[in-house]
């Protein structure tokens, strides 16, 4: 919240990269010895209770220096601004034992003498986001070297209660909606602080801070304070403004909708009362922001959601408003009068449509302009797929943005409801990460996050960070499959090496749950698969998901998806030459798949059953049984295609897509994922500009692991995947289906990897391959193999 004395100036600057620099600058003494600046606290309230208080410090530089590097941390979470230009936010999710702080050069908005560091600073106790976790509230700034020290906290800071706020409640949500994101802002403009952030803002009616312990890096001993801090370790965001592209219905008043570009105002009469149904045309994640003047006793409420629903809560076709409203998460102003006055919630925003509801009371109210600063992990698009279908450039564009919209400080599972990062989940998006824009930061800080949240008894969360914790087993192997992933895709042996310990323990626990049929028995915790209708949420049982076996044992998917998983701890361990364990892990994986062929083999159906103990049949459990070799080769080709094609199966939904199709990749039907690509289509049709959480009827309109097809475009369409760990050598086997023509990119750790293909005739190809530096590989095309050297090389396959 700010008033605007130079609107326009104000909104390029915010446009502007953030000032963050790499965390190889940090002065290595902060990461190795107690800082200097102490943690400070508001004084005379409750540090667990919610809260939001603004920080302020002046100070003086005698010119302006080439650089001026500055650490900032608070809990819950705050925003820095310097001179009243915003610098940086965060800090970036972590927990207690790696409490991230930002890092940042703010000489280019620093000035000759006097200048102003100020920060808001918010607790929401236990309101906050399932995913953020907590202490208490506190805030703290430390300067890089003595050059920087004037900075430092608490010398010289002041601080300031803001009691506009209060949480707004959930009365406008759907029932039963299962919104963990944090609560909307109630922001009441008459006791707000306006241009608290500004450099001439009069703070003597401020007071200091309690000060708490010196910060203390991570690693060293009784630091005194619950806070262990490490370096951000991904980048800062940048916020680009985006203006909501329509208004779709009005009550109430008239509406010119200039107000939507910020170049006319928009009157709302005293004494009124109007709503105003606003249309991104696409889902985004923003922080809305809206200006607005005169308007004392007025209340504005803006609604946010992914799509309209009926008086039954359903949703349709997400472009249709007709008999439809909007319910979910919310924010109320209640302006106080002021000219020029700006209302921000603290936290993002996911929404397609904004409905603002307005009463007025004895002033008109002036909205001056309303738009969205969008946000996000700043992935930037390498790659590029076409092809002779342009009907998959819509599938390509929507896919990618699903996957940025639920990419943040964290991977999300989705970014309006949860906005947490989910082990199963994430090893999908970590591939979409690789293959579309080769930026593996957000890859690596995800594997490290599920690391440190192991249990004592071997396992991992299941989502993390999350101050709630849920445990879901094969979560904990998916982070092991994803370790691997990485291990394919990039040569960094120090990396990997830290998680076998991690690894191992998991195995172990599973190891554990084996029985005296050699499968896994009974299991605790939640075993989740994934949402055919059959394995539905139970309300009454709080879970949903599993397949039969999953809890009472026997279950051929979890012992499967165990054994698929220890053939890949094998081949991580025999690269760190631990022959031992390597061999014990494929000798158990025999063992396991062994034992499900034995005891859930069905000779009449062809199958392998989900138990044991029964005749139910499912995709999962067969797509399984292919992806661990269960299925000899020469049969797995018409095996898979059979699962496949059964619609008396169990069905993969979105989330096990994914490993159907790997199965049919790896049985050489690779063909098969274009014509598999219905269900896109199908959501497509129904507006959708993001592909959602499962079919229809659906919670989610955003969940990336449905953006998986922009993986398989890359990686099994054009075919090109690792032949050997790092990344060294390629393997390019194109899948074209009914396509003629592909042309694609991507990036690799050495450069781009390009690819033009063009059918000939019935079975012919002709094109060209383009391989990085210092990389070379392999062509197959119907039982072919060319070798691929660095460089630009063109193919021709006669029929």
């Amino acid at each position: 919240m700010r008033t605007c004395k130079s609107w326009f100036p104000w909104i390029v600057i915010l446009l502007m990269n953030c000032p963050g620099i790499p965390a190889e600058s940090v002065n290595p003494d902060l990461l190795q010895k107690r800082w200097p600046a102490k943690w400070i606290s508001p004084p005379d309230v409750s540090l667990h209770e919610y809260g939001v208080y603004h920080f302020r410090k002046s100070f003086d530089v005698p010119s302006v220096p080439d650089k001026f590097i500055i650490h900032v941390s608070a809990d819950n979470r705050y925003r820095l601004f310097v001179n009243g230009e915003p610098v940086c936010s965060g800090p970036a999710r972590g927990d207690l034992w790696n409490w991230r702080f930002e890092t940042a050069d703010i000489a280019k908005v620093l000035k000759k003498g006097r200048n102003v560091l100020a920060a808001v600073v918010w607790n929401f106790a236990d309101l906050a986001p399932w995913a953020q976790m907590t202490d208490k509230t506190a805030f703290l700034v430390q300067g890089n070297t003595g050059n920087e020290s004037a900075v430092n906290t608490p010398e010289g800071w002041r601080v300031l209660q803001n009691r506009a706020y209060t949480p707004a409640g959930r009365d406008r949500m759907e029932p039963y909606q299962f919104i963990v994101v944090g609560p909307g802002d109630r922001v009441d403009g008459a006791f707000y602080p306006w241009a608290w952030q500004e450099p001439d803002f009069e703070d003597s009616g401020w007071v200091d801070p309690v000060r708490l312990g010196n910060g203390t890096p991570r690693g060293m001993h009784d630091g005194g304070m619950p806070w262990m801090l490490v370096p951000r370790n991904i980048p800062l965001f940048p916020e680009n403004i985006e203006r909501i592209q329509k208004v779709r219905r009005v009550s109430g008043i008239e509406v010119d909708t200039g107000f939507l570009s910020g170049t006319k105002s928009l009157s709302i009469p005293p004494h009124s009362q109007a709503k105003i149904l606003l249309d991104q045309t696409f889902l985004t994640v923003a922080y809305p922001e809206l200006r607005v003047s005169k308007g004392k006793g007025s209340s504005i409420t803006l609604i946010y959601a992914e799509a309209l629903v009926d008086a039954q809560y359903r949703k349709g076709h997400r472009d249709d408003i007709q008999n439809r409203f909007a319910a979910g998460l919310y924010d109320h102003f209640l302006p106080d009068g002021g000219e020029h006055r700006l209302f921000r919630p603290l936290w993002l925003r996911t929404y397609r449509y904004i409905q603002m509801e307005v009463e007025t009371g004895n002033e008109p109210l002036l909205i001056e302009d309303i738009h969205g600063m969008a946000t996000g992990y700043p992935f930037e698009e390498k790659a590029v797929f076409q092809s002779s279908d342009r009907s998959l450039d819509d599938i390509w564009n929507t896919g990618w943005r699903t996957a940025r919209l639920c990419a943040g400080e964290t991977y999300f599972d989705c970014p309006y409801y949860e906005q947490m990062q989910y082990a199963g989940d994430t090893r999908i998006q970590a591939l979409i990460s690789l293959y579309v824009s080769g930026d593996d930061r957000l890859m690596r800080n995800a594997i490290l996050q599920f690391h440190d949240s192991r249990f004592p008894d071997g396992l991992t969360a299941s989502r993390y960070p999350s101050r709630i914790p849920q445990v879901i087993p094969p979560y904990s192997l998916f982070w092991i499959a994803m370790i691997h992933d990485y291990w394919m895709h990039r040569e960094d042996e120090a990396f990997i090496g830290q998680f076998l310990g991690g690894i191992r323990g998991v195995l172990e626990w599973y190891e554990r749950h084996i029985d005296e049929t050699g499968m896994l028995g009974p299991m605790p915790w939640w075993n989740f698969v994934d949402w055919p209708d059959q394995w539905a949420w139970n309300n009454e049982a709080g879970i949903g998901g599993i397949p039969t076996g999953a809890e009472d044992g026997h279950s051929s998917i979890i012992s499967l998806q165990f054994a698929y998983v220890l053939d890949r701890a094998a081949r991580l361990m025999d690269a760190w030459q631990d022959a031992a364990y390597a061999q014990h892990y494929r000798e158990l994986s025999e063992k396991v798949k062994n034992a499900v062929l034995k005891h859930c083999w069905r000779e009449e159906e062809g199958l392998i059953a989900d138990a044991a103990e029964n005749s139910v049949f499912s995709q999962h459990a067969n797509v399984m049984a292919v992806l661990t070799g269960l299925i000899e080769a020469p049969a797995e080709k018409a095996f898979i295609q059979r699962v496949a094609d059964d619609e008396t199966l169990i069905q993969c939904t979105f989330y096990y897509r994914f490993y159907l199709n790997q199965a049919l990749k790896k049985a050489g039907l690779a063909d098969q994922i274009i014509p598999g690509l219905s269900s896109w289509r199908d959501m497509l049709k129904i507006g959708l500009t993001t592909f959602a959480e499962r079919p229809e009827p659906t919670r989610s309109d955003c969940h990336a692991w449905s953006a998986a097809p922009n993986y398989d475009f890359l990686a099994t369409v054009c075919g090109i995947v690792p032949d050997s760990p790092g990344f060294k050598t390629v393997r390019i086997e194109p899948g074209f289906g009914p396509l003629d023509r592909v042309l694609c990119s991507m990036p690799h750790p050495q450069g781009m990897i390009r690819l033009e293909l063009k059918r000939i005739g019935k079975t012919g190809l002709k094109g060209g391959v383009d391989l990085p530096s210092g990389v070379t590989g392999v062509f197959l095309w119907n039982g072919r193999s060319l070798t691929l050297r660095p460089g630009r090389q063109d193919l021709m396959i006669q029929d």
